[in-house]
């Protein structure tokens, strides 16, 4: 047993562990701090490689939705897939298969006639039993209506505590503007989420999700970008669309900051503190 007095020399490197140490437990203690001083020490953390950099996207990203609102990331009423109260069973079928989607806003006289949603799994027993009398207004489910200016982290305490995953989105004139889908959020939390319809190519530069919106690796070669979207980015000035998005923001962007160039507008989906690496395109 060594009865030697703890030396008062720190080894090499355990001063400056100490001090971020230190300022993790202030962070967390009940003194006020600021988001920015928060984020920092979790991104020093990171670049110590005490927190993996799926970690610090999470983090980032839940730290980011507490004030954002749902008019940021919603469905445009434009891209929802709809079907109508007096759709027959063979009317539904198709837009069910199609679209690939689970949950379905039910209309009546137009758009903002929302009735209900449907839940694709609700035709099951009616497609294996038959439906003589079939009827859709008997299967939906109730539909929530939400203004465009609800915070996302509330949205979530609401998807998880009522069970519901889907919420219909009103603007300030009472109009459907879009949809969001508890989905939605978790994407903005954790990134990109796949599933058996999505395609299965991970290597995969670009990648459409919907008709305007695509997701973009920053390492594409601007050859390819423009190949792609017939677009016209200098090809000499930057080899990768993310040496681009560098030259149109000035500086290394933080998640979800947007830039537009060309009339193509860029989100930041990830970035560390040496470059970007996913982008979300809307596309003109």
């Amino acid at each position: 047993m060594n009865d030697e007095p703890a030396s008062s020399t720190s080894a090499p490197g355990t001063s400056s562990d100490k001090s971020w140490l230190d300022r993790v437990l202030n962070a967390f203690s009940g003194e006020p701090k600021s988001r920015e001083e928060l984020l920092e020490v979790i991104q020093e953390a990171a670049a110590k490689n005490l927190v993996d950099p799926e970690s610090l996207e999470i983090i980032q990203g839940a730290i980011d939705v507490e004030n954002r609102q749902v008019r940021e990331i919603q469905i445009p009423r434009s891209q929802m897939v709809v079907v109508n109260l007096d759709d027959t069973l063979q009317d539904l079928l198709p837009k069910v298969i199609n679209s690939g989607h689970s949950r379905f806003p039910v209309i009546g006289e137009s758009t903002d006639d929302v009735r209900g949603i449907l839940l694709a799994k609700d035709l099951l027993p009616l497609i294996l039993n038959g439906a003589d009398d079939f009827s859709l207004e008997n299967i939906i489910r109730s539909a929530t209506i939400i203004p465009e200016s609800k915070r996302l982290n509330i949205l979530l305490r609401e998807f998880r505590e009522n069970r519901y995953h889907m919420a219909m989105v009103i603007d300030e004139y009472g109009g459907i503007s879009g949809l969001v889908t508890i989905e939605d959020i978790l994407e903005e939390i954790v990134g990109e989420i796949e599933d058996e319809t999505d395609d299965d190519d991970d290597s995969a530069l670009i990648r459409k999700v919907s008709d305007r919106d695509y997701i973009v690796r920053a390492l594409t070669p601007v050859e390819d970008f423009n190949e792609y979207f017939n677009a016209g980015f200098d090809e000499d000035e930057f080899d990768t669309i993310g040496g681009i998005m560098m030259g149109a923001f000035g500086h290394l962007p933080k998640r979800n900051e947007v830039a537009e160039v060309s009339g193509y507008k860029f989100r930041v989906l990830f970035a560390d503190d040496r470059q970007i690496h996913l982008l979300r395109l809307s596309v003109p």
